[in-house]
């Protein structure tokens, strides 16, 4: 069954990417405009896909990962993960290949029984390293596991972790939270070489040092909690630097440290060094302290976050921090990845200034507004290319997934 998702407006055919009304790109793009949209094309105002989806169609996806080449997004709402084995360069066009259906017209959880095995539970995470492809099949309390990125549609998963099996679907594995069940896995990511998974509904996040635990062990590190098997949020008490509330994303700092999106209270913590068992974070960007969790959704949004749920990063000699701000419909873009407390960012995707937060703006539908952007992944192709670096967003809200270029 589908749900209308608040959109207004149209997307036309024929886009000047990155132009506002005034036909000109807003300065807090700081170059970056819209390449090529996949997914709806909001017409009529609304971005309500149909009821049978087709592969060029998402409902609400909320992750997507970019190599430069391929790209591979969860379509959540349909259940299933679409790959283009070619980056697209024209709006709407059709994925090569469907995970999680049979086809590309079916649609609808596979929630338990038979279809279990081969089916998805509101997929919210991807990520392909090393040549194999790893989906958070969330509601399904499990990560998928391909050997390979698979180029045929319906190729059934070769491993799954935190499930004894691929028929197994219960919370936790059905028994008590531990160092190797997850509720709710909403955020994957690999950071120098060490496997992270944001396991959300345990309000925590486990770690593997020595990458993806295909042989079924439980994680080294359990973060955000006093032991294995609490999951409150917060810690059960207030928000602090060792507790989080909705952890969702994940990346690596360049200078060996981590940083989760700590949804739930609006900010983005940092451990300058990958922690090694449970330990307070060293900064938050977003809100004031480590100890501060409060949104203010009615005023200026600069220097504030509001439900942060993506989080990317690049590294090198220019770094920069990409977050999905995503209850403030933009995508934030830091140099560096060390920003802290109210610091602004250097680009603001979706709005014009640092202070606005409407859904497409209050306006209409185009290539460079977002509604509810949830997920997202920042592309920097190797030194000497002349292709351009790349932010591909999980545009939830408005059903689709925009890619974003800078030269």
């Amino acid at each position: 069954m589908k749900v209308q998702v608040m959109a207004t407006g149209s997307l036309h055919a024929g886009h000047q990417p990155g132009l506002g009304v005034t036909g000109e790109a807003p300065s807090t793009y700081d170059g970056w405009a819209p390449r090529v949209v996949l997914g709806a094309d909001s017409p009529g105002g609304l971005a309500l896909p149909p009821a049978s989806p087709t592969a060029a169609w998402l409902y609400g996806p909320r992750a997507v990962w970019t190599d430069g080449a391929m790209v591979v997004a969860a379509d959540t709402g349909n259940h299933r993960v679409l790959i283009w084995h070619t980056l697209p360069t024209a709006d709407g066009t059709p994925a090569d290949v469907v995970l999680g259906q049979p086809d590309e017209t079916s649609e609808g959880p596979a929630a338990g029984g038979a279809g279990a095995a081969h089916g998805m539970y509101l997929p919210t995470g991807v990520l392909v390293h090393e040549g194999r492809l790893v989906v958070a099949d969330a509601w399904h309390h499990r990560l998928l596991v391909w050997d390979a990125v698979p180029t045929a549609t319906a190729t059934p998963p070769d491993h799954v972790i935190g499930q004894a099996s691929f028929d197994e679907v219960e919370p936790n594995a059905g028994r008590e939270a531990d160092a190797g069940t997850f509720y709710w896995p909403f955020g994957i990511a690999v950071v120098d070489g060490r496997f992270h998974v944001a396991d959300t509904g345990n309000r925590r996040v486990l770690i593997w040092r020595d990458g993806l635990p295909l042989d079924g062990r439980p994680a080294d590190v359990v973060l955000g909690q006093p032991d294995e098997h609490a999951r409150e949020e917060n810690r059960g008490g207030e928000v602090g630097p060792a507790s989080f509330r909705w952890p969702h994303a994940l990346a690596g700092t360049g200078t060996g440290g981590l940083l989760v999106a700590d949804a739930g209270n609006h900010r983005v913590l940092r451990w300058d060094a990958h922690p090694e068992a449970d330990a307070p974070a060293d900064a938050a960007l977003g809100q004031p302290d480590l100890v501060s969790g409060t949104e203010f959704p009615y005023v200026s949004q600069a220097g504030r976050m509001r439900f942060p749920y993506g989080l990317a990063t690049v590294t090198g000699d220019s770094p920069g921090t990409a977050v999905a701000d995503t209850a403030n419909n933009r995508v934030l873009l830091f140099a560096g990845t060390d920003a802290v407390g109210d610091a602004l960012p250097t680009a603001v995707l979706g709005q014009r200034t640092h202070a606005a937060n409407g859904e497409n703006r209050w306006e209409m539908v185009a290539a460079d507004t977002f509604c509810w952007p949830y997920g997202l992944h920042w592309h920097r192709p190797e030194p000497g290319t002349d292709r351009p670096e790349l932010v591909a967003v999980a545009d939830s809200g408005n059903n689709r997934v925009v890619i974003w270029a800078r030269p």
